[in-house]
């Protein structure tokens, strides 16, 4: 699992906020990013918001980071951050939002397969709908339908299912969030691409719009079908943080009972069984079984109470809240 070591930067008090954030990992893409830097201004440009462009290199060993490097020489709203080595695309993603100063955050792929110009419409329905974030679909996903379409409709069906927010695209880099979304997220391993769901728990409003995808010009792509277990694994994860974080002993304990019942319940069935025909049961899998049963129980529940307080000293060490609010009217 890649983890970002990149810490979160201090306030800065100096830094002039900008309107719009555009964060871009960037893994070994050298004949990409001028021809995006041009075509992101050129959107940009003709817009009347202040930006910014955050390009993370993710250890690329090709020409990336000097293209970048000049990239910023040449225009310094071009805000470049490098890693030491190869994090993934999550880590690029967490540490652009730590150094992003938009009011809106914008992500997107540096490989040209998402296109600028669908920028401003997503900006248009955040704005028009008060929308906390605004996903890109795409429709007419221009990938290879066996090997990254099919494993795609699948994940995008589980998780949808799994999280109870539905959306047709969860793989699309390109999204606009509100900022205040993004800096309450934390992300690990492949989770970039659950921060709708992730959100969701802060009850943010998400609306999902069609864009525009184009087939990749240059280079292979950085993933494959591969990537499908991780992205299962995470979304356990993802599944467990929305139901239980807080309340760990709500799934440990349940299942606990419902197991040491069950153990419970043969033990007292085979006892009556030897009191009253004699049988011998030191030969019957069903007594080792309903041993093992009552064992696992217990575990169970003493891991949720473990988990009980693993999340308080997780919530009260940090004052972590356990609600997000709105707005509060009256102070």
């Amino acid at each position: 699992m890649s983890i970002t070591l990149v810490p979160a930067p201090e306030t800065d008090t100096t830094a002039a906020a900008v309107d719009l954030s555009i964060v871009i990992p960037v893994y070994n893409e050298e004949e990409s990013l001028p021809k995006l830097y041009d075509a992101l201004r050129e959107v940009l440009d003709g817009m009347d918001e202040s930006w910014e462009i955050i390009l993370v290199d993710d250890g690329s060993q090709d020409g990336s980071y000097a293209i970048a490097q000049a990239l910023h020489a040449r225009d310094d709203r071009v805000r470049v951050i490098r890693f030491r080595r190869n994090f993934g695309q999550t880590a690029g993603f967490a540490a652009g939002f730590d150094h992003a100063r938009g009011e809106v955050i914008i992500t997107m792929d540096a490989d040209l397969q998402n296109d600028p110009a669908d920028i401003p419409m997503l900006l248009c329905t955040m704005r028009e709908g008060d929308y906390d974030v605004v996903s890109g679909w795409r429709v007419n996903r221009q990938d290879g339908f066996i090997m990254r379409k099919i494993p795609s409709r699948i994940a995008n069906w589980l998780i949808s299912r799994v999280t109870k927010v539905y959306l047709h695209d969860y793989g699309c880099s390109l999204k606009a969030y509100r900022r205040e979304v993004v800096k309450n997220i934390n992300l690990y391993g492949e989770l970039h691409r659950f921060v709708p769901a992730l959100a969701s728990w802060m009850g943010v409003r998400i609306k999902e719009v069609p864009v525009n995808h184009h087939a990749r010009r240059y280079g292979q792509s950085k993933y494959g079908i591969s990537r499908t277990t991780r992205v299962l694994l995470d979304l356990t994860t993802v599944s467990f943080l929305l139901n239980y974080a807080a309340k760990p002993m709500q799934i440990f304990g349940k299942w606990g009972l419902i197991t040491a019942f069950i153990g419970v319940a043969m033990g007292v069935y085979l006892t009556a069984l030897k009191l009253f025909t004699g049988a011998s049961l030191s030969q019957r899998p069903l007594l080792w079984l309903a041993v093992l049963l009552i064992i696992v129980g217990v575990q169970f529940i003493s891991l949720g109470l473990l988990g009980e307080l693993v999340v308080r000293t997780y919530y009260e060490t940090q004052n972590k809240p356990i609600y997000v609010i709105r707005e509060v009217l009256g102070e």
